[in-house]
């Protein structure tokens, strides 16, 4: 008799135990604060504002090659275009999005289209900037 009591209460102390436990989870929540690793990933191309600014029309699929690399895809349709598409994700975030497509005529590059454009060109030397330019008076 004396050891089924024991046991009971052992059983009893050990379920209230279980009771209080979601209780303290929820308090200092040291399950939810263990996570797994997620690692970046960077998928594709990056081509950086320096790269497009070397890029000039008439270039040559192997120049424009040399300059941005290989593409990450070419339309074996299409083959005056080539597709550099560019992703970065840290963990379950999308940080980087970034797709440009580069169009050539008669194996000459035509134009760049895309998320990332290609910088303005600086003025020559002894040229006035832009914004100090004015136009001259019309004659009657």
């Amino acid at each position: 008799m004396m050891t089924k009591l024991v046991i009971a209460s052992l059983l009893l102390i050990s379920l209230s135990g279980c009771g209080s436990w979601g209780q303290t989870i929820d308090k200092l929540n040291p399950i939810d604060s263990i996570k797994p690793y997620k690692i970046e990933v960077q998928q594709g191309n990056l081509v950086t504002q320096e790269m497009l600014a070397k890029l000039k029309p008439g270039m040559t699929p192997s120049q424009v090659r040399f300059v941005l690399g290989t593409p990450l895809i070419v339309d074996p349709f299409r083959k005056d275009r080539w597709d550099y598409v560019y992703r970065l994700q840290k963990g379950n975030t999308m940080t980087q999005q970034r797709h440009i497509t580069v169009l050539f005529e008669n194996d000459k590059l035509i134009g760049i289209e895309g998320d990332v454009v290609p910088a303005a060109e600086p003025e020559p030397a002894g040229q006035p900037a832009a914004a100090a330019k004015t136009e001259e008076p019309a004659k009657p």
